[in-house]
């Protein structure tokens, strides 16, 4: 794991560092491979902005958040590239299993009427 933090037109304290760096280090649960993150700090304005670009393997997730307060922005950006990686991992995951995705279960169900289930594609007869 990879995680460099830089500042731009702002002096950077160790705490903001820390703190950015233990958030973003927390996203490797999601991950398969190793992550190198870039993360940029500046200001802009009054108006303190974070910057994430992150990559492991073949997977590239970028966020970026703006707030009144340099800690809020991190924990914003932060949340915004879970749910991205939740998004990607769930892709992923289903593909793998060659599970249907909720929108097909649900109109799958609607078809075949409240007494019977719906078939998966696993259980399907291949054509």
């Amino acid at each position: 794991m990879n995680i460099t933090v830089s500042f731009r037109q702002m002096e950077g304290t160790e705490a903001v560092k820390r703190h950015a760096h233990d958030k973003i280090a927390k996203l490797q649960k999601f991950l398969r491979q190793a992550m190198k993150a870039q993360v940029t700090l500046s200001l802009e304005g009054k108006e303190h902005v974070a910057e994430v670009s992150l990559s492991a393997g073949a997977t590239r997730i970028r966020g970026s958040e703006r707030s009144e307060d340099m800690y809020a922005s991190i924990d914003l950006v932060v949340d915004k590239l879970e749910s991205q990686l939740r998004s990607v991992k769930g892709a992923n995951v289903a593909k793998k299993r060659g599970g249907m995705k909720a929108g097909e279960f649900a109109t799958a169900a609607a078809e075949s009427g409240p007494n019977s289930a719906p078939r998966s594609r696993r259980s399907q007869p291949s054509s």
